[in-house]
């Protein structure tokens, strides 16, 4: 099968639906949600629409096409500038030191803090591949397409990006994050909390978080032993995130207290080390790669091969030529994978 990243569509609707419904909770950019999904495409459309240069408040939903069937088996979200219609709020741990002369002894304590340190910051997230699919690199395809969509259109984007991994959901489908810390102030299950922000948004964050640091040590173990770290599910993309040069840097999540991945966007190893190359040929290709080409709703990305000329130019095979819909003389960005 083949398969390729592309913008999203209204008619997108219920793929995504129903691939939210799989999701099992705490994926906030993914609500199981008709309306909120279909807010989510009229939001995407009209960034895909605007043409001009220049960061707005933007959000680009980009799906995982299968090209012989036309389902939808994957979608990833990039935002452009979080933190502009609602405050972006991160639990920061710090470390207070205090000395006692009477005792001879240095006590260290880690704190909570409540921040808004990244807002302003793009967001690569509410990456999501059917189960049935996982397997081939398809989930490496949809992270990395970001990337190369963040390249192609630099100037809406920031000059640092963010990925939110989402943290430690019990069998219950509870955070024990949330019921040692915020679910105390706010009456309110973590599911409960969760479903109202992905429709809402969360200024009720703002109207009932106490703004007073946290000392970790005085929450319950349950709640200390999950703080950055992420499910168990997402411990590949981690590594992913990691691969790209993003960074864990003590940010974690206020719900459920899973890591927040930083790095610069000119850094990220995509955006950094793609090439541009315009197709002299389509043919046989020796190298395996990740393709991209178009701006906007012409976007696509997908795996294929290439070989490069001695002038600069690539010889692109015929199945990548075809995800792509691209012909000789056209030009396209490439990274191996």
């Amino acid at each position: 099968m083949s398969f390729r990243i592309r913008a999203a569509r209204q008619d997108d609707l219920q793929y995504l639906y129903e691939m939210a419904k799989l999701t099992g909770g705490g994926f906030t950019n993914l609500p199981p949600d008709r309306d909120a999904l279909r807010g989510k495409l009229t939001r995407s459309e009209a960034a895909f629409a605007r043409t001009d240069d220049g960061i707005e408040d933007e959000l680009f939903v980009l799906v995982l096409e299968n090209i012989e069937t036309g389902e939808v088996r994957g979608t990833c979200q990039i935002f452009t500038q979080v933190g502009q219609r609602w405050p972006f709020y991160s639990y920061r741990i710090g470390t207070l030191t205090k000395h006692s002369e009477e005792l001879g002894r240095t006590f260290r304590a880690e704190l909570l803090n409540l921040t808004n340190d990244l807002e302003g910051c793009s967001e690569v997230g509410g990456l999501f591949l059917h189960p049935n699919e996982r397997a081939g690199g398809l989930g490496m395809l949809l992270a990395r397409s970001r990337y190369l969509f963040i390249r192609a259109h630099r100037a809406r984007f920031a000059d640092r990006v963010l990925a939110e991994l989402r943290g430690i959901i019990d069998e219950g489908g509870g955070s024990p994050f949330w019921d040692g810390v915020a679910g105390r102030f706010f009456g309110m299950s973590f599911q409960e909390a969760d479903e109202f922000n992905a429709v809402h948004g969360n200024q009720f964050i703002a109207d009932l978080m106490p703004k007073h640091p946290i000392y970790i040590a005085m929450l319950p173990d349950s709640a200390r032993q999950v703080i950055g770290l992420p499910h168990p599910t997402g411990r590949a993309a981690m590594r992913m995130l990691e691969r790209e040069g993003f960074q864990y840097e003590k940010y974690v999540d206020i719900f459920d207290g899973g890591p927040t991945m930083i790095a610069p966007t000119d850094r990220v190893r995509t955006i950094e080390n793609a090439r541009d190359a315009e197709i002299a040929h389509i043919g046989e290709g020796s190298e395996d790669v990740l393709l991209a080409t178009g701006r906007l709703t012409d976007f696509r990305a997908a795996y294929g091969r290439v070989s490069a000329e001695d002038d600069g130019a690539i010889t692109l095979d015929v199945a990548g030529a075809q995800a792509l819909g691209v012909a000789a003389g056209d030009t396209l960005s490439y990274i191996e994978r």
